[in-house]
């Protein structure tokens, strides 16, 4: 086996970011492309020293006509090396780009369940890192939206998303596919400029790296680690925030809510707002964002949170008007109640 510099930089990752440990069950999203052939190569290689069981997953979103010829493509590579190979077809196509993203990832977690893997690996790279924080910084978003391809993250109960290529680009795996001899399997929905993210990447990214930075993918993908371990940091401090300020509520008898994962809020809750007062407009803003995640069908937008936000310090029986689903925020002497 031949040992490159990618080889050595992916086992350092792995070991320095405690992504995986040794002996594990992972499953690997191949789609056939550069970044996940790449992706395979290099965990096939690191295998021996890590003693990992590898599979593969293809989920086949039947949105172009070679698609099949693109699933036996990838399957017959498993063959090759040995591995399992499972496959997820789309009852239907799928059109939209959100919409397959969720599928995908409903898909992966389901083989994965069924087959025991705790993790499920993709092929995601510094230049996919450069383009999300570009298309999020577009449509107008906070540093959340900015560092959203993280290394890890939980999917399902005993199953984590690993992305080991982040610090990667995509030049580097072309170079590293072509070393190989890796045969590529060319998507030709990656040349549509109808999608946002094609343009990103066709048009945008080429235009900055020309005409001001060679290297402006990684110093993006810089810029969203280190926006990552903010938002974790920030996110933390306005939970412990609005804790402290809904004890208060609790402690007057208002009905509250539990952790950002319930399923449900009971109406109404109170918010203390001398606990709030004394906090930094970075965190009452997440406060509030928390607190409508709570109440909300889909993500808060920016008005949404500046509304509540305002009520902090705005004059006694101030009120908002209602949000998505009918709920209103109103002061009530050092308090403001949702209801």
């Amino acid at each position: 086996m031949v040992w490159t510099p990618l080889h050595a930089k992916i086992h350092r990752t792995i070991r320095s970011r405690h992504l995986f440990e040794r002996n594990q069950r992972l499953l690997i999203a191949v789609s056939g492309g550069q970044d996940s052939l790449c992706l395979i190569k290099l965990l096939l290689d690191l295998q021996p020293k890590w003693g990992w069981h590898l599979g593969i997953a293809h989920c086949d979103h039947r949105w172009r006509s070679d698609s099949q010829a693109n699933a036996n493509h990838v399957e017959n590579l498993a063959k090759t090396w040995g591995i399992s190979f499972y496959l997820e077809t789309a009852n239907k196509p799928i059109n939209s780009e959100a919409a397959a993203r969720d599928w995908r990832y409903q898909a992966l977690s389901a083989i994965a369940q069924a087959n025991n893997y705790q993790y499920i690996v993709t092929g995601h790279t510094a230049s996919d890192r450069a383009e999300t924080l570009l298309y999020n910084l577009i449509r107008g978003t906070g540093a959340d939206g900015l560092q959203a391809l993280t290394w890890q993250r939980p999917l399902t109960t005993g199953i984590m998303l690993v992305r080991p290529l982040l610090e990667i680009t995509r030049i580097q795996t072309e170079q590293f596919c072509q070393e190989f001899k890796l045969p590529i399997w060319e998507d030709s929905t990656n040349q549509d400029l109808q999608y946002a993210r094609n343009r990103i990447r066709q048009e945008l990214l080429p235009y900055l790296r020309d005409n001001f930075n060679p290297q402006v993918e990684s110093a993006l993908a810089q810029t969203a680690e280190l926006l990552q371990a903010e938002v974790e940091y920030l996110e933390t401090a306005a939970q412990q925030l609005r804790e402290k300020a809904m004890e208060m509520g609790m402690a007057h008898g208002a009905w509250g809510i539990g952790d950002k994962e319930d399923s449900f809020t009971l109406l109404p809750l109170r918010l203390n707002r001398r606990v709030l007062q004394k906090a930094p407009l970075a965190l009452q803003r997440r406060v509030m964002r928390q607190v409508l995640h709570q109440i909300l069908t889909d993500a808060a937008s920016f008005e949404h949170i500046e509304k509540l936000t305002a009520l902090i310090i705005a004059p006694n029986r101030s009120q908002t008007d209602p949000f998505p689903g009918g709920a209103i925020a109103q002061v009530e002497g050092d308090w403001i109640c949702l209801k």
